[in-house]
């Protein structure tokens, strides 16, 4: 039998890298439309366009029964009451379930049925397992004030389908409330910015 496979990697946990991959860093201005506040989204944008999370992975496995996997780390901060973070997807391979292992930091995993009606908001923080099923979107959001990682693994053939999220978004979102997160549905949010605007 010839493994071709790549049998082993190096993880740093802090830094949320798997070393010698290239990391994948997204900007605020990757992720524009997807947070509610339009408004704070633009005015963060004039400021500036940090880095609000970044990747690294390893998918040369490709065959049956093969798996991927995937570090990732998410700064601290927010775009108004909205935390950082990531854009979320479902499986291309809608089936496919996923597994997150967080290292640090403090956050939540947004997980939401396709017709968004089943939300589930789970913690994802150092030595915690985060079980992710198949047909579902998933979003990971740092709530803390460090950095946030983890690691992903999910079967070679699950795909990511990011566009399904462009076009309609979640349907519930994670903002700060009174210095703590809250799960609201997103057009309750929506509708809560307009009313503060009027005032």
């Amino acid at each position: 039998m010839e493994l071709t496979k790549e049998l082993f990697t190096r993880l740093d946990p802090t830094a949320g890298v798997i070393e010698g991959k290239s990391v994948s860093a997204r900007r605020l201005s990757d992720l524009k439309g997807l947070f509610a506040d339009e408004a704070a989204f633009d005015q963060a944008l004039q400021e500036g366009d940090p880095v609000i999370y970044e990747t690294s992975g390893v998918e040369s496995a490709s065959g049956e029964g093969d798996l991927h996997y995937a570090a990732g780390k998410i700064l601290p901060g927010k775009i108004g009451r909205e935390y950082f973070m990531t854009k979320g997807h479902y499986h291309a391979w809608k089936p496919a379930a996923e597994v997150y292992i967080g290292f640090q930091g403090r956050g939540v995993m947004l997980l939401e049925s396709e017709d968004g009606r089943q939300v589930e908001l789970v913690p994802l923080e150092a030595n915690s397992i985060v079980y992710v099923p198949g047909n579902t979107a998933h979003r990971t959001i740092n709530i803390g004030d460090e950095p946030l990682t983890y690691i992903g693994i999910y079967p070679a053939r699950a795909g990511h389908d990011y566009g399904s999220i462009a076009v309609k978004n979640f349907a519930h979102v994670v903002v700060e409330v009174d210095g703590e997160p809250r799960l609201m549905k997103r057009e309750d949010f929506l509708k809560e910015i307009a009313i503060n605007k009027e005032l």
